[in-house]
């Protein structure tokens, strides 16, 4: 049985009715509900806009996803089977393309909705373990609620685990984080240098079409300071994106794989925050120490598409 928190429990409330394929053929498609015969026979995503397709990887049902929107997605495998033609890209905008999937999965809930739309709405959770909680909704799916409670439960733990390691840490020192964005000309949270001067790690969140090109001299001149010294995360070398990996420029993992694996994004803060030169962060990189994007391409997939990605645990005191 598929236990799912609250919020996602409400989220889905007299939407969706799972039926087995030895059950009647009865299909309820109206504006409250909708009928899915499980276990999905294939289906399709929107990727239109950033669908943490990952998850599906950790359940193992990427075989099954047969048509996608667009090659916007940041898993190099999901890549490589588009580009061995195991995955079609289809066009969103014609329905007689999306009606032949038994369900087509949708993040963006305000478009126009056919009787084969699953919403999969993790961006609207408050938390990181409630959006990785989503794996259960889409396990059911599939048959596969064991694994994805098994999936789940993994990355509850391993995060439930390393959050208790800045707590200890941050007794002796207690580090102040700018997260920062710039846009339009203004820079969000903070203009005043004088308060940036009490800051000793920035974390830079704004957008750029050239994530390759985006480095210290970027922030900098964004930043407009003149006089280096006074400004901690200068001192420090601590100046972070969360734009590591990469796929064709604008695509990130951010939006990805530490949606379904959030347990590596609170490993990277800690080394963030409590650096030890010991951990290589997944999702951020350090502008300060010169530090590039990695491009995620086909070729750097190298498992068997056809069992399931294992969540990584990662070591904890």
């Amino acid at each position: 049985m598929v236990r799912l928190s609250k919020s996602l429990r409400m989220a889905l409330m007299a939407r969706v009715i799972f039926s087995s394929r030895m059950a009647g053929r009865t299909k309820y498609c109206t504006p409250r509900i909708k009928s899915f015969v499980i276990p999905l026979s294939n289906f399709s995503v929107d990727t239109t806009t950033s669908f943490p397709v990952s998850f599906f990887e950790l359940l193992g049902v990427v075989g099954s996803m047969k048509g996608m929107t667009s090659n916007t997605v940041a898993s190099e495998c999901v890549l490589k089977m588009v580009e061995g033609g195991e995955i079609s890209l289809i066009n969103a905008s014609e329905p007689q393309q999306l009606a032949p999937f038994a369900a087509h999965f949708v993040s963006n809930l305000d478009q126009f909705q056919a009787c084969n739309f699953a919403n999969f709405a993790t961006t609207g959770e408050d938390s990181p373990l409630q959006r990785a909680e989503w794996i259960k909704f889409l396990g059911a799916f599939a048959n596969l609620e064991k694994r994805a409670n098994q999936v789940y439960k993994a990355v509850k733990d391993n995060y439930l685990c390393l959050i208790k390691v800045p707590e200890a840490k941050e007794k002796a020192f207690k580090p102040i984080v700018a997260w920062m964005e710039y846009q339009n000309g203004i820079w969000s949270f903070t203009k005043e240098l004088y308060k940036l001067k009490t800051v000793d790690v920035a974390i830079d969140e704004t957008y750029s079409w050239d994530a390759i090109g985006y480095n210290t001299t970027t922030f900098l001149q964004n930043i407009n300071i003149e006089d280096h010294s006074c400004f901690g995360f200068l001192t420090n070398q601590s100046i972070w994106r969360y734009d590591k990996r990469i796929h064709n420029l604008t695509t990130l993992d951010w939006f990805d794989g530490a949606v379904s694996q959030p347990q590596l994004v609170l490993a990277d803060l800690i080394e963030i925050l409590f650096p030890t030169g010991n951990y290589s962060t997944a999702h951020f990189r350090n502008l300060a120490k010169g530090e590039g994007v990695v491009s995620i391409e086909p070729n750097m997939c190298q498992r068997d598409m056809s069992t399931p990605l294992d969540p990584t645990i990662l070591p904890c005191p």
